[in-house]
């Protein structure tokens, strides 16, 4: 009889997503699952930004409202998606972040390119971009009408088109496009 050194919470918790135990107490990663943004694949700078070696995009490290080294001081906003775009906006014409005034939403493909799928909850490399939000991120990319894309970092995924007026977090990016 194999004997579990685990609490109840976590046995059950592997038990319905198939991590093991030991995944599970670490930071939701499952690491029989190769890293698709490891450490090495940025530089976190000390301005509190993160720059992506693989795509050449500069990201804030921390969601907007939040600040400092592990991104703990602040509120996090959720706003509709207009407001999202004002975000960039406002920050670039109050004299930006970190010395650069080109900030904007990134576009769904910008944004999933940080997924991380080893993890969950969040599906992010948590080390680069601490204290993200496990829910629904803005992109830029709209999807006619009344909705835009977003991706999760709950699971990783690029949700189904989402009408503008929900609430959800931002992350703001530089460069590429």
């Amino acid at each position: 009889m194999t004997k579990w050194n685990v609490t109840p919470l976590i046995v059950t918790v592997s038990i319905l997503t198939g991590l093991p135990p030991v995944a599970q107490a670490t930071e939701n990663c499952n690491i029989r699952v190769t890293a698709t943004t490891p450490d090495s694949r940025f530089t976190v700078n000390a301005d509190g930004t993160v720059t992506d070696k693989a795509t050449g995009l500069m990201w804030k490290q921390c969601s907007e409202g939040l600040s400092g080294a592990d991104c703990t001081t602040g509120t996090l906003e959720k706003v509709e998606w207009p407001d999202a775009l004002r975000l960039a906006e406002t920050l670039n014409n109050n004299s930006g972040f970190a010395g650069y005034t080109d900030w904007r939403l990134p576009n769904v493909n910008e944004l999933n390119s940080i997924v991380e799928l080893q993890c969950a909850k969040p599906a992010i490399n948590a080390t680069v971009f601490p204290a993200t939000d496990f829910d629904e991120y803005w992109s830029a990319s709209q999807a006619g009408g009344f909705s835009a894309w977003v991706v999760s970092f709950f699971h990783g995924y690029v949700s189904t088109p989402t009408t503008q007026r929900v609430l959800n977090s931002v992350r703001l990016v530089r460069g590429g496009q």
